[in-house]
C-alpha cells in the first residue's frame, strides 16, 4: 500500500489533489489514480493493485510525471530557437568524465540528427540545459530515492530551472554494458523532456517511462519519439529524412515473427528487439524489450525452442546460440557448430522440439537436421528435404512450434497446423497472430 501511494503520488498525481482547499476522499482517489497508471501501461484497468501492477511499480523509471503537466511548469512549452546550450555541472564518480562527456554529447546527438536543433556545450555561465548528479533532496521539490526507482528527471523548456537534467548519483551509471545505469540511455531520454516531449504510452518508445537497456552502438530513436520531436520543432534539414523502428502491432495484417517458443507454459513470439508473452489461460498479451529480461541478448532471434529435457530455452542468431533457464542467460554465444551442424549452415530459420520422443528438429532452406536430445549428437542420414516429410510446408520457415501432438509453422503472416501422424496440414490455415488472441 505505502508503494502504491508514493508511486501514485509521484507520477500521477492531479492538480486538484495538489489543492489544499479541494478536500477529496483518499480511496477514491487512489482507485481513480491506479486506474490511469493501468490504462497508461496497457494493464488490465481493475482499481486494484494486482501483483502485474505491482511489478510495474517496482521498475526503475524516470521521475517525471505520466500524466498532467510537470510540477514546476505549466502546459507544454518549447525552445523558441533551434540552438540550444548545455552545460555539466557537476559529473559522476562511477565513470571517467570524458566517458560521461561522451555520452552526454551522443544522447543530444540522438535529438539532433532527427530535428533542426543544434546543441553546444559551454563551461561557464548558465547554459540553456543544466546537467547534474545529485542525491535525494536536492532542492528542486523532487527528491532522488536511492538505487533504483527514479534514476533521473528534467524540466520542460523554460528559465531557469527549465530544461535542466538531474541524474541520481545513488545509481551505478555506466558507458556500455547491461550493469547498472546506462548514462546515455537515460540522458537521451531526460532531454526529450527538455526539449518539451511527454512520456509516451508506446513501450518502444524512448520517452517510454521504464529504463529497458540497448546497446547503445546499436540504439535507433524509434519513430515514436521521432514523431514527437518533429511535431514540436518540424522536420530535419536533411533532404532524406531518418526513420526509426516502429513498435510491432501484435494485431496487425502484416504482423510475422522472428521465432516462437514454449517456456514453462507460457509462449514467446519474438520480434526485432520485442517479445510478446502469453500464458494459456490468461486473456491479455504483454509485449517487452528483449534487453527487459536479457540485456545481454541480441535483437532479432532467428529461432527458438525449449529443451523440455534439461529446463532450458535455447536462442539463436547466425551461427550461435545462447541457452536460458528461466530470466538467467546460462551460456552465451555458443558455436552452433558444436551441436553437429554442418560449417555451410550460416543460421537456423526455425526449430522446434518433439519433448515425447526427444528430438529437435532444425529447419534450414529447403532441409531440416534432427537432433537426439538424449545422445546430444545429431542423428544419421540427415539434412533431409523438408517438402518430403512435412508435405505442404514450404520451405524459408520463420518460427516453429511443437504444441499439444501438432506442429506448427510459422511462415509470414500465415501459420500452418501440421499433423506428424497423418503427415498432412489440419485445415484451415490461420493468421499467425491468431495465437494471440487476434
Amino acid at each position: 500500500m505505502n508503494l502504491m501511494k508514493k508511486y501514485l503520488k509521484n507520477f500521477y498525481q492531479s492538480n486538484d489533489e495538489r489543492n489544499p482547499k479541494i478536500r477529496m476522499d483518499e480511496n477514491e482517489i487512489l482507485t481513480k489514480n491506479l486506474k490511469k497508471m493501468q490504462e497508461f501501461f496497457g494493464l488490465n484497468v481493475t482499481g486494484k493493485a494486482d501483483l502485474k501492477t505491482l511489478a510495474v511499480m517496482k521498475k526503475p523509471r524516470c521521475g517525471v510525471p505520466d500524466l498532467g503537466s510537470f510540477v514546476l511548469t505549466e502546459g507544454n512549452p518549447k525552445w523558441e530557437k533551434t540552438s540550444i546550450t548545455y552545460r555539466i555541472v557537476s559529473y559522476t564518480s562511477d565513470m571517467h568524465p570524458s566517458h560521461t562527456d561522451e555520452a552526454i554529447r551522443k544522447a543530444f546527438e540522438v535529438w539532433s540528427n532527427v530535428s533542426p536543433l543544434t546543441f553546444t556545450r559551454i563551461y561557464d555561465g548558465e547554459a540553456d540545459i543544466m546537467i547534474s548528479f545529485h542525491t535525494r533532496d536536492h532542492g528542486d521539490n523532487s527528491p532522488f530515492d536511492g538505487p533504483d526507482g527514479i534514476l533521473a528527471h528534467a524540466f520542460q523548456p523554460g528559465k531557469n530551472i527549465g530544461g535542466d537534467a538531474h541524474f541520481d548519483e545513488e545509481e551505478f551509471w555506466t558507458k556500455d554494458g547491461p550493469r547498472g545505469r546506462n548514462l546515455f540511455l537515460v540522458a537521451a531520454h531526460e532531454f526529450g523532456h527538455s526539449l518539451g516531449l511527454s512520456h509516451s504510452m508506446d513501450v518502444g518508445a524512448l520517452m517510454y517511462p521504464t529504463y529497458s537497456y540497448t546497446a547503445p552502438e546499436l540504439f535507433r530513436l524509434p519513430q515514436d519519439d521521432i514523431n514527437g520531436i518533429q511535431a514540436i520543432y518540424g522536420k530535419t534539414d536533411s533532404p532524406i529524412q531518418p526513420t526509426g523502428p516502429s513498435t510491432p502491432d501484435v494485431c496487425s495484417a502484416k504482423t510475422t515473427f522472428d521465432a516462437v517458443t514454449t517456456m514453462r507454459g507460457e509462449y514467446l513470439f519474438f520480434k526485432d528487439r520485442h517479445f510478446w508473452r502469453k500464458h494459456p489461460q490468461v486473456s491479455y498479451v504483454d509485449l517487452y524489450f528483449i534487453s527487459l529480461f536479457w540485456p545481454t541478448l541480441p535483437s532479432n532471434i532467428d529461432a527458438a525452442y525449449e529443451n523440455f529435457v534439461q529446463d532450458n530455452i535455447f536462442l539463436f542468431k547466425g551461427n550461435r546460440y545462447w541457452v536460458l533457464s528461466g530470466y538467467d542467460v546460462i551460456a552465451q554465444a555458443q558455436s552452433i557448430y558444436r551441436l553437429g551442424l554442418p560449417r555451410n549452415v550460416k543460421k537456423i530459420d526455425a526449430v522446434f522440439s518433439d519433448p515425447e520422443a526427444g528430438k529437435t528438429y532444425f529447419f534450414i532452406g529447403n532441409k531440416y537436421w534432427r537432433y537426439n536430445e538424449m545422445e546430444k549428437s545429431m542423428e544419421k542420414g540427415y539434412p533431409r528435404n523438408i517438402a518430403q516429410d512435412f508435405k505442404g510446408i514450404k520451405p524459408r520457415i520463420d518460427a516453429a512450434l511443437y504444441n499439444n501432438g501438432y506442429i506448427y509453422f510459422f511462415r509470414g503472416t500465415k501459420v500452418f497446423q501440421f499433423d506428424p501422424k497423418d503427415q498432412r496440414i489440419v485445415r484451415p490455415i490461420r493468421r499467425s497472430n491468431s495465437w494471440l488472441n487476434c
